[in-house]
């Protein structure tokens, strides 16, 4: 699915193809002195300024101290090119990670009210009972067709319901919807809050968090980033008893001015975050931090029906493209009783639609 883009500056770096070598803008200075005195000592002879016996040897026409003038120019001529580039304190290996940025990036935009719509009425079909959070979505996505933002945007939101809903995989759709790139960071990994924005170099396991390896393996600076369980997110603290939360890293992400100009640890430049969107998930409003809750949208999710469940599944079992009669047998199995009193979610209805879908493709034996 293709989306309208626009592409926006997301860094204020500069990429020099050639930056020059110390030793060679050496040699260019010195060459240039010496053509220069050169000349001038060939006119001050034909003027008859000076004699036959007077004329240096072009080699010795730069002396010691020229050299070491020539040596400090130059090395404040390269050091101020290479920190002009915003990369100067990186390795080669890093600025060459770096390279996808070259030229910005692009970010999905929304055209028209209409689109927003199209997008809201597609996921609220697949999805009916995901109605409170397709409608903030959508209410996200008129408002930035309205006011022509370059990008997508619409509330940070955490999704508050039972296990097993869809929380997340309402998550993947609406990325599916808009055509953005998407990175899941599991709040009770260990440690959630370096996947999410990386470390700095210095540490032993010092790399990009996925945030960032996301914008530069998708090229696209507006990706939706899915956190599950936000609610379980605990504390880390370093050798020194220096305290990191994933609600200390997520904070200047949520919100837009801050993530506008937000540091990378690792490669340790600025960029544009401000187009990323947010889903949270979780299963419980306790544990939920204060003023996480305050910058996002927070939505109590009823829980699935078993209408809405076997609506689901054969809609899905239709869109992976099913036979006819596998999704008739699944929809005998609600329709007839026998899984009434299972206890389902959306999790094992997708694992009983993959083992549909592989049994339905197993070469079958003459």
């Amino acid at each position: 699915m293709n989306r309208s883009t626009t592409t926006i500056p997301f860094h204020d770096l500069t990429f020099v193809d050639d930056i020059p070598k110390l030793r060679n803008v050496e040699d260019r200075l010195h060459k240039f002195l010496r053509g220069l005195r050169r000349e001038r000592q060939d006119r001050d002879h034909e003027a008859g300024k000076i004699s036959e016996d007077d004329l240096v040897n072009p080699y010795t026409l730069v002396e010691d101290q020229d050299r070491a003038r020539i040596k400090r120019r130059a090395a404040r001529y390269v050091e101020r090119v290479q920190s002009s580039t915003g990369l100067y304190h990186l390795s080669e290996e890093a600025r060459a990670r770096l390279t996808p940025l070259r030229g910005g990036l692009p970010v999905t935009r929304i055209v028209t009210e209409h689109e927003a719509d199209e997008i809201a009425a597609a996921l609220h079909a697949e999805m009916p009972w995901m109605a409170r959070a397709t409608e903030e979505v959508w209410h996200g996505l008129r408002a930035s067709a309205r006011d022509g933002l370059p990008g997508v945007r619409f509330a940070p939101l955490v999704l508050n319901g039972a296990p097993g809903i869809g929380k997340s995989y309402w998550a993947r759709r609406l990325a599916h919807h808009l055509a953005v790139p998407t990175t899941k960071i599991e709040a009770t990994g260990e440690p959630a809050t370096f996947s999410l924005v990386g470390l700095q170099k210095g540490w032993g396991s010092a790399s990009p968090g996925k945030l960032m390896q996301t914008v530069l393996s998708a090229r696209h600076a507006g990706p939706l980033v899915i956190v599950d369980e936000i609610e379980k997110s605990g504390e880390m603290h370093s050798n020194k008893g220096v305290r990191h939360t994933l609600t200390d890293a997520l904070l200047p992400l949520l919100e837009r001015m801050t993530a506008a100009q937000w540091e990378c640890p690792f490669f340790q430049i600025k960029c544009d975050m401000s187009w990323v969107n947010w889903v949270m998930t979780a299963n419980s409003r306790k544990g939920l931090p204060e003023p996480l809750q305050s910058r996002c949208v927070v939505l109590d999710l009823p829980d699935l029906t078993r209408d809405q469940l076997r609506d689901f599944t054969l809609a899905e079992g239709a869109r992976r493209g099913l036979p006819e009669p596998a999704i008739a047998a699944i929809g005998d199995l609600f329709d007839g009783g026998a899984i009434a009193n299972a206890r389902l979610s959306l999790r094992t209805v997708c694992r009983m639609l993959e083992r549909a879908e592989a049994l339905a493709r197993k070469p079958m034996l003459n």
